[in-house]
């Protein structure tokens, strides 16, 4: 389809089809076609039924495990599919990278895959072009390559960890021996890699358990934040905080806030380079020969607290560091954790071929386009003409290869520059495989056959080996052989059945001790006061951009920021005073000859002298949902400085420019303590709340119901990584309002993560508190109501009736917790937003939850549609419901498993449990409304003030 040259929030009136009766019929028979011949499944399995088998009912929900990845790594999931459409992602509790949660990049994927954006047809030169010509032209180009053995000849891929990619690669680099093969992942960490290799002398890869870990250190790193091992390790940071006797610590020092410093037990916030003087520090402290640091007092006293408690606790001590930091800190960590004998495996890197071959750099391919020694230049899965570093001109460099392929979802800007564009599959739509961080290798089945004319990267490698006719399916099953027994094809029926091949995972392997790498003698002061640095992250909802056309997760609140449909410079807030600009000003920002515009947002836990800002924004190509959104950083970024860029200049613009959020962090002092409890342990803790005080109501669970549903949240272990958010979004049909509804306040989310600042203007400290619906059990907006839409169930559910709202939105305005929202327009009812309309986003809908029309309230319903699939199950089978058989879609995705969900009149539910804890407490309690959904107060840990004190 065309681009959308505009973003209407509302069908313009004006606009009447021009199509006659016999078009429209037309129209219609096509799209109904299309629309059957699109939503089944893939050719390896179909068969006509002579007969129904039992298990395929129309209308009931199958669930097949598989697998998806983030900067390619893999993450098991279970889709679940109605009626051969894919409408929902859960996590694979077997899979080590999933543990049976997910994360916000999982949950939408089942969205990207609707998309009507993505690339339809082959192209060349900009122009639709059928497969044959394409053909001819790889056999006319392969035949000049082969004369060469491939001299000419470049593969470029991101980071993959396929097995069956990694050996297809393998098979082209022997058939073609002077060719070469690159990789290049924008969110990579080059100097973690390099240290490593500093440090033993050869590759590694370490995978840290955090469950282990009692004291962690955390050099400007974000372990808890968005990436491709946040759930294994947000689940391993649960576990560490899970036992008062074990209970781990978290020390944080950071450029900028980050999901890690906000539930760190002590943070600090200082520049880059303060922080690499800290860790030279530290090494010394635990023995290392280096020389003596000038630190400030407060950092002198931290480090007198970590270097105590890390010598207590050998063999439960870890120490990470971020991409930000040199490759030398990268070394010096791996030599601090050898004298800690910290809970860290070391295993060989996933991402080489069979024959142990390793991607070359993004740096030196572009050296070779630029010397001219590149003819063919295949691109697969990558973006590099809008995320390669801005210093290597890739998009001008690859102009001088003759033959430019490139294979993508998107005709995004670097189709724009090859002259042969092939449309990728989505991973619902094909096969192939995948390792997990730890090396686990997993299958991707597809669960849809493709919507449209598109083709996986293991057909376009076959290709270029000469096999025009090899498909996906072989090409992974010719991979697994040797890993089966005897009987391949009940190995393979096992393997798809588990989402996840036992067995063969990487194994650890010990090495000498790593060398201390060389320290330079640091700088005794910081930078001048006037001099600032900017430090660059992942976008906690774009990721690296690829996720921009995705609506759900431009609508996603950043985590600590709350923005949405963009991003901005954050800054101290003495920061932005010195530079004369305020929240919402339009600074430009220039760093090595490049600037880019974009506004200012303060954010208190910066470190003075730091700018912070996202990666993702501002693509030209993205679609018509992600085009102009944001501001790219990507035109900042350098080979040599892909993480932390040491000088740039800030000057304003003279120009404003909202900056949308959906809420404010909470810093009022007597609102936190009111709202978000905290206690610190060690400190005695208040008896259980009563949940039912004295009341002339009646009771709130009825000795004689048959269930009694609640839920409760542990904000203690709670990262607000917005998992549960979009999950909730997926499940329940929650529809994208767009930025001009945004800015007015009526966003559409059934659940938000509050957040709550509980340190000083100095120093935040940020709390987590996701907010559904409470259901009430006194629930001050049934009796407002004035035609009972808001009414009460027997089993204690505040249910919403859609048909009788009328929208007075009296209840809205009664409801004292802000929970419930309002369809202003046909937000999912023939006024979407953008392209949300298109006829393929009807394919996600979730056939057991009604869309919403315009004029009609709705809110979290505990996702009453699983209750009554549970429930209907147990009579089939003539038993009672399991006391944790019902689970909602925020408890399943939640990577901490922060939140539990059950019936309070079974005694061995979990739900009970959680309610006995001395942490628990209710939301407003004291209003008396009694809501199902209550409270675990948070519980940090902080270093005791004499740092050899012990806990």
């Amino acid at each position: 389809m065309p681009p959308l040259k505009e973003l209407p929030t509302r069908p313009n009136p004006a606009g009447r089809s021009k199509l006659n009766r016999r078009q429209a019929l037309s129209l219609l028979a096509t799209g109904m076609a299309g629309g059957l011949a699109a939503c089944s499944k893939p050719d390896e399995q179909i068969l006509p039924y002579v007969r129904m088998p039992e298990r395929i009912v129309p209308g009931e929900p199958l669930k097949f495990a598989t697998t998806l990845p983030l900067a390619g790594i893999g993450r098991g999931v279970i889709v679940t599919s109605i009626d051969g459409r894919p409408i929902k992602v859960e996590g694979n509790p077997r899979h080590p990278g999933s543990l049976g949660a997910t994360d916000v990049f999982a949950e939408a994927a089942v969205l990207s895959l609707y998309d009507p954006d993505r690339s339809r047809t082959i192209l060349h030169n900009g122009a639709i072009a059928p497969r044959e010509a394409l053909n001819r032209a790889l056999v006319t180009e392969l035949s000049e390559t082969r004369s060469s053995q491939g001299k000419g000849l470049r593969l470029l891929t991101g980071r993959t960890t396929s097995p069956t990619l990694l050996r297809q690669i393998d098979g082209l680099l022997q058939a073609f021996p002077a060719a070469s093969w690159h990789a290049y992942d924008p969110t990579d960490d080059d100097n973690g890699h390099e240290g490593g290799q500093l440090a033993y002398g050869q590759p590694v890869r370490s995978i840290a358990d955090f469950a282990k870990a009692r004291v962690i250190v955390a050099l400007d790193a974000d372990p808890l934040g968005h990436g491709p091992d946040q759930i294994r390790i947000g689940r391993g940071y649960a576990i560490s905080r899970g036992e008062p006797n074990a209970f781990s610590r978290l020390y944080c020092l950071e450029s900028a806030l980050t999901l890690t410093g906000a539930k760190a037990d002590e943070r600090l916030a200082l520049r880059p380079e303060a922080i690499e003087r800290f860790a030279a520090s530290l090494a010394r402290e635990l023995g290392a020969n280096a020389s003596a640091t000038e630190l400030a007092d407060r950092e002198r006293l931290l480090l007198r607290k970590i270097t105590a408690d890390l010598n207590s606790h050998k063999g439960e001590a870890l120490v990470i560091a971020g991409p930000a930091m040199s490759r030398e800190v990268h070394a010096l960590v791996h030599w601090i954790n050898a004298q800690l004998d910290a809970p860290v495996r070391l295993i060989d890197p996933i991402d080489r071929t069979p024959s142990g071959k390793q991607a070359g750099t993004l740096e030196q391919l572009a050296g070779d386009l630029d010397s001219g020694r590149v003819r063919q230049l295949v691109m697969i899965g990558v973006n590099p003409a809008y995320d390669a570093p801005s210093d290597l001109h890739f998009g001008a460099r690859a102009q001088k290869a003759a033959f430019r392929l490139h294979m993508g979802e998107y005709a995004d800007e670097t189709a724009a520059i090859a002259n042969w564009h092939v449309p990728q599959s989505h991973r619902l739509e094909t096969w192939s495989d995948l390792r997990a961080g730890d090396g686990t290798a997993s299958i991707i089945q597809p669960l849809i056959k493709p919507l449209y004319e598109s083709f996986s990267e293991h057909e376009l490698l076959a290709w270029l080996s000469g096999a025009e006719d090899a498909g996906a399916y072989e090409l992974v099953r010719q991979t697994w052989p040797t890993a089966a027994a005897a009987d391949f094809e009940a190995w393979w029926r096992r393997v798809l059945h588990d989402g996840i091949i036992a067995g063969n995972g990487a194994t650890a392997f010990s090495l000498a001790a790593p060398l201390l790498p060389p320290l330079a003698d640091p700088e005794p002061h910081d930078k001048r006061d006037d001099e600032i640095s900017l430090v660059l992250r992942p976008d906690p909802c774009l990721w690296d951009g690829s996720y921009a056309n995705n609506a759900w997760l431009q609508e996603c609140p950043k985590p600590l920021s709350k923005q949405v449909w963009g991003n901005a410079l954050a800054l101290h807030p003495d920061e932005a005073t010195r530079l004369g600009v305020t929240s919402g000003d339009v600074v430009t920002v220039a760093a090595n000859g490049r600037t880019i515009e974009v506004p200012v947002m303060t954010e208190p836990g910066m470190a003075m002298g730091v700018g912070a800002l996202t990666l993702g924004g501002g693509r030209q190509n993205a679609g018509a949902i992600g085009n102009g959104v944001g501001a790219n950083a990507y035109t900042l970024r350098t080979a040599g400085n892909r993480w932390h860029l040491p000088q740039v200049s800030i000057q304003p613009t003279g120009r404003r420019e909202p900056v949308l959020t959906t809420q404010n962090i909470v810093r009022t002092p007597e609102d936190v303590r009111e709202l978000y409890p905290l206690s610190q342990l060690g400190q005695p803790l208040p008896g259980p709340v009563d949940p039912d005080p004295p009341s002339l109501m009646p009771p709130s669970v009825k000795p004689g119901d048959e269930h009694a549903w609640a839920m409760v949240i542990d904000t203690s272990v709670c990262i607000g990584c917005n998992a549960c958010v979009v999950s909730c979004q997926a499940e329940n049909n929650v529809p994208v309002v767009g930025p001009e509804q945004v800015a007015m306040g009526r966003d559409m989310h059934w659940m938000r993560v509050d957040g709550y600042d509980l340190g000083s203007a100095d120093s935040p400290q940020i709390g987590f508190q996701p907010v559904p619906c409470m259901h009430c059990e006194h629930a001050p907006c049934e009796p407002v109501c004035p035609v009972a839409a808001s009414v009460h169930d027997s089993e204690g559910l505040n249910a919403q009736v859609y048909n009788r709202c009328i929208g007075t939105r009296f209840c809205e305005a009664n409801c004292p917790y802000k929970v419930r929202r309002f369809n202003f327009f046909g937000y999912a009812d023939g006024e979407e937003y953008g392209n949300l309309g298109a006829e393929s986003y009807r394919g996600q809908k979730n056939p057991e939850v009604t869309v919403r029309a315009r004029g009609v309230m709705e809110k979290c319903t505990y996702c009453v549609q699983r209750i009554s699939g549970a429930r209907r199950a147990a009579e089939r089978e003539n038993r009672p419901l399991g006391p944790d058989e019902v689970q909602t879609a925020c408890q399943n995705a939640c990577p901490t498993r922060a939140i539990s969900f059950g019936d309070l009149n079974q005694a061995d539910a979990e739900i009970n449990h959680k309610k006995a804890d001395p942490r628990h407490y209710a939301l407003l309690g004291h209003l008396g409304t009694r809501p199902r959904t209550t409270y675990l107060a948070d519980v940090r840990n902080p270093a005791p003030l004499n740092p050899e004190g012990r806990t």
